[in-house]
């Protein structure tokens, strides 16, 4: 079955062994100086060890990979003490996990381990991973709410770097995607209200991001179950390069939703905004 798990960059992984304390349910170890992943059905894909690499040796992809096992994880989580099966119990949670949290629940229950169900409100525990890539969904801010500020974020999930998201989110399901180069929020200034409002967003940059090879099937799994497709670039040449990564990303998806592309000028115009199709550019 295709799934989200994680992949490791062998050449940039130092063997800190930091992921291996941010994964809970035992799919890292540290052998021969590097980390690696020991079993697919140990890794959840949800990314929490992604964020405790200093090195940005870890990304999630989309591959054909053993189904995760619950019961299975719980087995290396449950001995490492309560505080860690709390914190893999609200990573389940805030990842929206329904069916894995309750087999854990059950688990649980049949096997009399105790535990703290996660609260909606409980911060996170030191072992659910950096927070920066932790998938969460938000409401948007009204004005006023945002310490007064009368242009507030119509931001309402994160993360949303391309790298760091996964397409399995809830934000992304049957949503209007807008996919933007990074300086497209930085040039035009009403980048919020003009192009993020009711959207969900994934950035990237063309030129700079390292392993976009990864790119190809996020952005596939992305369009087949978005309603819409916004793509938002500079005028700069490099930036055409994210167009036609979703184009031909478009072209190997099984869902056609209507796309369209905004070129913004270099001191933030809004150049041309035309509809596109898969495979044009």
């Amino acid at each position: 079955m295709k799934r989200n798990i994680i992949r490791i960059d062998q050449e940039k992984c130092t063997g800190c062994g930091l992921c291996v304390s941010g994964c809970p349910e035992g799919a890292l170890q540290l052998i021969d100086g590097k980390a690696r992943l020991v079993g697919d059905l140990l890794c959840d894909g949800l990314g929490a060890c992604i964020g405790q690499c200093p090195e940005g040796a870890l990304t999630v992809e989309v591959r054909e990979a053993e189904a995760y096992d619950e019961i299975r994880a719980l087995g290396n989580i449950v001995p490492q003490g309560p505080n860690v099966l709390a914190a893999h119990l609200k990573h389940l949670k805030d990842h929206r996990q329904e069916e894995y949290l309750r087999q854990a629940v059950a688990y649980l229950e049949e096997n009399g381990i105790p535990f703290d169900p996660p609260a909606d409100n409980a911060p996170a525990a030191p072992a659910a991973g950096c927070p920066g890539s932790r998938s969460v969904t938000f409401a948007p801010r009204r004005e006023g709410e945002n310490d007064g500020a009368k242009h507030p974020s119509r931001l309402t999930h994160w993360p949303i770097q391309l790298h760091l998201i996964s397409p399995a989110a809830p934000q992304y399901r049957d949503a209007d995607l807008l996919i933007a180069a990074d300086c497209v929020a930085f040039s035009h200034g009403d980048f919020h209200r003009d192009f993020l409002e009711g959207r969900a967003l994934v950035i990237a940059c063309p030129k700079l991001d390292a392993r976009q090879e990864a790119y190809a099937e996020k952005l596939t799994a992305l369009i087949e179950q978005a309603r819409s497709v916004r793509i938002a670039i500079m005028q700069v040449p490099c930036c055409g390069g994210l167009l036609n990564q979703v184009l031909q990303a478009a072209a190997r998806a099984g869902r056609k939703p209507p796309m369209s592309c905004v070129v913004v000028g270099l001191e933030g115009e809004i150049l041309r905004d035309t509809p596109v199709e898969a495979g044009a550019a």
